[in-house]
């Protein structure tokens, strides 16, 4: 076998001699046909390349003849057979088979495959596996399309040993071209020589043969569309006494239900209450044009010829100026001007030419989905304290899953403790936080594998072709381990476990003064966290230089938030006072009103090679306040849930205390105790900001900001407590509530709001977490977390995902529901107070009866001079309790409060 470069050059140089040749020696051959031809025919004939070395013949007439031209016989060296054509014909297309691909297809050169047996049949099943296995990297995927649209089974693969068409194999992609191949047409003698007049063709007519039936699927279809009968056939003995054989019968009409035995149901199942729901029917329609008969009130008088001569109006230089200048077009041109300026930008950034259907359902490309799981040890608090070794120990992770793997985790996300809440960034989604059990917060940048999230099925796990051998990584078949990138000062961070935690929308920050700012560079970059601890009473010990500073980063992790590595303390403490003396309310969720409007990201690379570093978060901080304006329409007061069942409503904006003097969180405008238990989920509705769902207890309830009073909607105590809820994110009046028995209830407010419309059992163990998300508009799943750290991943019927035709702000809509329980509200205060001054005037005519003189009301001036002379009786006791105890003299002032 000869090398495939040699001879490629060789045929170049022989072709350029050839054109040379026809060039110099046949300058006539282009002008003159053939003898006998005549003008306009056309001969059929497969141009060879010619040897360099044969001369060209003419055409010379012979002596004493009429004109006559007598041909010369020609002398051609025969060309090799490589260059006996030139391009491929149809249905024919040139396929480079490397080594590994002819060993899996058992099709390797001069072994399997040779000159003289160039022809290999491949299955299709064979090449489809391989597509799976190997994806992009299979040499049949450049007409992977035309593989999978080929009609049977036996795909045709043929070896050119010469590389004449440009690759070492060519591959037949239709029938035709496959039985052109294996049984090649034979040649008509006389088409080769030139001299011969063309002969007329005749054509025979040959009956067609019968061919073998090629399937092609349709024979599934009318298996389906077949009736068969699935279940056994009913059996009903009927039997009578053989005496009242013969015995004369007398019919007459009666009621049916005078009798027990007067009627008597088959039914098809045993349970009666048996409702068969069709979810699907599929039946067959025909489209006829319909027959209708309409008349008009025009009488059809007499025919007449009519015409119009019409000639452009145009508009004179003055009516044009005039026009161009008047207001009417200015201010039409400025209400069209942001209409026109969008659709050129969704055009631009839109291929309108993109054709959808040809695409839909090529899952080559898909990312697929991904899913973060934090697990934790469970274990109490003295059972923490006492294996404090084991704990530490033990490594605290995040896992991410991906769909298209479910069997390894992508990523490992390692964090200095245990992980009871994190959030992805809504701006970048590899910038990821979370808050440990020790109080701390922690940062992750997964930038650098952003690219292993989107390789299909098994592709992280390939070793790479371009390694040497012998210099394989050990490690590249293990899941990365991705350390954090910063955490929080220890002495700046919560006390207790961080139970919720978000970040703020990109559209806004809060400063210093809790006031809402306009964020120009619509990234998030500030984070609400909340945790059960109290603030510390005494003064916090500064921080050396030295600790302040840091470690550096260890090998292979981001140097994004290396400023803020141990060095991290946060800019706004809210501080929940309770009304009465007793305390502070320890929050254990929060729920804010403004929400994410859009991603920021798009239009934005976040490839590996544009996302190193933590993508736009390289060198940025949130920038100075002096130049931000400041936003009015945002409501800075927010729900909070609190460890013992309260709901609080309050400003996270500090303000200066009337009595203090102190700037501090204002005590809140109003808190209720209505669950039994912690509150675990505070979440407000996709659809209406400002109903907000509170799961806590065994109980779960719904408030609209506004109403003061209590709460719309509050469920009946359940057997079972419950342990997380969460609204749908496709229709607004239906949420899910998980227990500890391990089912999930669906609540649909528009069918019925006493009991649960559907309970599905998820799992055997408590449920620790819900989050619905809807992939695509067509699936929407739920992932569900128990205490057993088992992820279950549940699909959403097609009941729950579709909203019904305005379900949102119908006349029996979820809005109008809403409105109807804020006026049921409305009048249930009213009621209390109209309760409360009967009861007054009540008991205030039984006084007058019994002769007891009415209460006096006192004056203002009157109740703060008796407030004074109350607190100077205290201040007399103080001093006097003070000296009995030897701890003031009777010169000495008491001592500043």
């Amino acid at each position: 076998m000869s090398d495939p470069e040699k001879i490629s050059e060789k045929e170049k140089s022989n072709a350029s001699k050839d054109e040379k040749d026809k060039d110099t020696k046949s300058p006539t051959s282009s002008a003159k046909g053939k003898p006998g031809s005549k003008p306009g025919s056309a001969t059929k004939k497969v141009a060879t390349p010619k040897s360099p070395k044969t001369p060209s013949t003419t055409t010379k007439p012979a002596k004493g003849g009429k004109g006559k031209a007598k041909e010369e016989p020609k002398v051609e060296t025969p060309a090799p057979e490589e260059e006996e054509q030139e391009t491929l014909g149809e249905g024919l297309v040139p396929l480079f088979l490397s080594a590994k691909s002819q060993e899996i297809f058992h099709c390797r050169t001069d072994e399997d495959v040779t000159t003289d047996n160039p022809y290999k049949i491949i299955t299709k099943g064979e090449i489809l596996e391989d597509f799976k296995n190997r994806a992009a990297v299979c040499d049949f995927h450049p007409v992977k399309q035309e593989i999978l649209e080929y009609p049977t089974d036996e795909i045709l693969v043929v070896y050119d040993a010469d590389y004449k068409f440009g690759q070492n194999f060519y591959i037949a992609l239709t029938e035709e071209a496959k039985e052109r191949i294996l049984n090649p047409p034979s040649e008509q003698e006389g088409g080769e020589e030139g001299g011969a007049a063309e002969e007329e063709v005749i054509h025979k007519y040959v009956p067609p043969e019968p061919k073998d039936w090629v399937s092609l699927g349709s024979e599934k279809e009318i298996a389906e569309e077949n009736v068969t009968t699935n279940r056994r056939t009913m059996k009903v003995s009927v039997k009578r006494v053989r005496k009242e054989f013969g015995a004369p019968c007398q019919f007459k009409d009666r009621n049916v239900g005078d009798a027990k035995d007067g009627y008597v149901e088959c039914v098809p199942f045993e349970d009666r209450t048996f409702d068969l729901k069709k979810m699907e029917l599929d039946k067959g329609t025909q489209a006829i044009p319909l027959l209708e008969e309409a008349g008009t009130q025009t009488d059809w008088r007499y025919p007449r010829n009519a015409n119009v001569q019409y000639y452009p109006r145009q508009f004179t230089q003055e009516e044009k100026e005039k026009i161009a200048n008047s207001k009417n077009l200015h201010t039409y041109i400025e209400d069209v001007t942001p209409r026109f300026e969008l659709a050129l930008q969704q055009n631009e950034i839109m291929d309108v030419f993109y054709i959808d259907w040809d695409h839909l359902g090529d899952a080559a490309g898909e990312l697929g989905s991904v899913v973060a799981v934090s697990v934790a040890e469970k274990l109490a608090f003295d059972d923490r304290i006492d294996q404090a070794a084991k704990v530490i120990m033990t490594p605290s992770l995040i896992l991410i899953w991906s769909f298209t793997d479910p069997i390894h985790p992508q990523l490992l996300l390692e964090a200095p403790d245990d992980i009871y809440s994190f959030q992805f960034n809504p701006s970048d989604p590899n910038i990821i936080v979370g808050g440990c059990y020790n109080g701390q917060v922690v940062l992750w940048d997964i930038s650098a594998h952003a690219d292993r999230l989107k390789q299909p099925r098994g592709g992280n796990r390939n070793k790479k072709s371009n390694v040497l051998p012998g210099f394989e990584d050990p490690n590249a078949l293990n899941t990365p381990i991705v350390r954090y990138c910063a955490v929080s000062s220890i002495e700046h961070s919560h006390r207790a476990a961080i139970t919720d935690i978000q970040w703020v929308p990109d559209h806004m920050e809060v400063n210093r003064m809790g006031v809402p700012q306009e964020n120009k560079s619509l990234h998030s970059c500030q984070i609400m966290s909340c945790a059960t601890d109290q603030p510390p009473k005494g003064p916090q010990q500064p921080t050396s230089k030295k600790e302040s500073e840091g470690p550096k980063n260890p090998m292979g992790v981001p140097d994004t938030f290396k400023h803020l590595d141990l060095s991290w303390k946060p800019m706004l403490k809210v501080q929940l006072h309770k009304s009465e003396p007793g305390g502070d309310h320890s929050p254990t969720k929060f729920s804010i009103q403004e929400r994410q409007v859009g991603k920021s990201t798009e239009g934005i690379d976040m490839s590996r090679e544009n996302a190193v570093g933590g993508g736009f978060y390289q060198g940025m901080k949130p920038g100075s306040g002096k130049d931000k304006r400041t936003l009015q329409s945002v409501k800075t007061h927010f729900f909070v849930g609190t460890e013992d069942g309260e709901i609080v409503y309050v400003d996270w904006m500090p303000q200066k205390d009337q009595d203090t003097g102190k700037i501090q969180t204002p005590k809140p405008d109003f808190y209720h105790t209505l669950h039994d238990g912690v509150i675990l989920t505070l979440q407000r509705s996709p659809f209406f900001k400002d109903v907000v769902l509170c799961v806590g207890g065994w109980t779960f309830t719904l408030w609209k900001e506004g109403v003061t009073s209590g709460p719309v909607l509050q469920s009946s105590a359940n057997n079972v407590r419950l342990t997380a809820g969460h609204w749908s994110p496709s229709r607004p009046g239906v949420f899910f509530i998980a227990k500890v028995d391990g089912s999930v209830e669906v609540w649909d407010l528009l069918d019925k709001t006493h009991e649960p419309s559907l309970v599905q059992s998820v799992s055997p163990a408590p449920i620790t977490t819900i989050y619905p998300f809807p992939v695509s508009q067509k699936q929407h799943l739920l992932a569900v977390g128990d205490t057993l750290g088992t992820l279950h991943i549940l699909e959403i019927p097609w009941s729950l995902r579709h909203p019904t035709p305005n379900e949102v702000q119908n006349t029996i809509g979820v809005s109008n529901y809403f409105e109807r329980e804020v006026k049921r509200r409305a009048f249930v205060v009213a009621r209390w107070d109209f309760r409360e001054v009967e009861k007054r005037e009540l008991e205030a005519e039984t006084k007058r009866k019994a002769g007891i003189a009415p209460n006096v009301q006192l004056t203002d001036e009157e109740i703060e001079y008796r407030m004074k002379q109350e607190y100077a009786a205290y201040l007399d006791q103080e001093s006097a309790f003070l000296r009995e105890l030897g701890l003031k003299d009777d010169d000495e002032p008491l001592p500043e409060t």
